[in-house]
């Protein structure tokens, strides 16, 4: 059977991680063409590993002690994938184990490039969709009857960008939520997938990447950063023993309905699943 692959590009943004970069190699396995983005001081080690046809070079090294390395990083990508004409693009985390399908309550593992697909098509059938992505593996509790999507909420490492969408990142703390937030303010909805779900490494478990911004009172600053930026919409409190952004009731103040796009296609089914 022919493989189902994205129609969009997928990009891959990584730093200090050629020898524990575990997305590549799952898109490797799974034919879906990819692109990272690396700094030019790493191309080397990523394209001995990867494939220099795979890597992309910024045109920038990061300073020692950076951490706005990742933010450039994301809007250079966007940069990039709009010059190309895409509509819209991927940006995944480097440390993106697999994926899988939940179907009736089961996690069953299966190839990127459809859980990529199926989350572009429902996208695209709407005219209002700015961010969508792929729920983790781990917030998918069997004991919990969820929907195939969550509407208006935040949208994390395995993302799909509408380029008509103008917001741009613009935090090197939490970047993920901010942004999710604008597009959320300025009247455009979020899609998460449940029915498709990825499993990412867990923060702190692996070195290079964002690892530093974390240590010490990293998550602290982060989480405060993130306030200021969002008052009365964001909080800090304690939650997993730790200091953690909350935002205010679980996301449930944002409530703008998806709008269909006319004359829409018939859907694909079962995708060949």
């Amino acid at each position: 059977m022919t493989r189902i692959l994205p129609k969009y590009p997928v990009y891959v943004p990584s730093a200090g991680r050629a020898d524990n970069c575990f997305t590549p190699g799952v898109l490797l396995r799974d034919g879906v063409p990819f692109k990272l983005v690396v700094q030019p001081k790493e191309f080397d080690e990523y394209a001995a590993r990867f494939g220099a046809e795979n890597v992309l070079t910024l045109p920038w090294n990061n300073e020692p002690g950076c951490t706005d390395g990742l933010l450039r990083s994301r809007n250079w990508i966007r940069d990039h994938a709009e010059a190309s004409g895409a509509a819209r693009h991927w940006q995944l985390d480097d440390n993106l184990m697999g994926f899988w399908r939940r179907w009736k309550a089961r996690k069953i593992r299966c190839e990127a490039g459809v859980a990529l697909r199926v989350c572009e098509d429902f996208s695209d059938r709407y005219t209002n969709v700015g961010l969508s992505g792929l729920n983790y593996y781990m917030f998918s509790v069997d004991k919990h009857r969820q929907p195939p999507v969550n509407l208006n909420v935040h949208v994390y490492s395995c993302t799909l960008v509408n380029h008509a969408m103008p917001f741009r990142w613009r935090s090197e703390f939490n970047d993920d939520v901010d942004i999710c937030l604008r597009a959320l303010a300025g009247g455009w909805c979020t899609v998460l997938l449940n029915a498709f779900l990825c499993w990412k490494m867990k923060t702190m478990t692996m070195t290079g990447g964002q690892s530093g911004l974390y240590v010490e009172d990293g998550r602290l600053r982060m989480a405060r950063a993130l306030q200021r930026a969002w008052p009365g919409v964001v909080e800090t409190k304690r939650r997993f023993n730790r200091p953690q952004h909350v935002v205010k009731n679980s996301w449930k103040n944002f409530d703008t309905k998806l709008i269909r796009r006319p004359n829409l296609p018939p859907d694909k089914g079962e995708y060949g699943l």
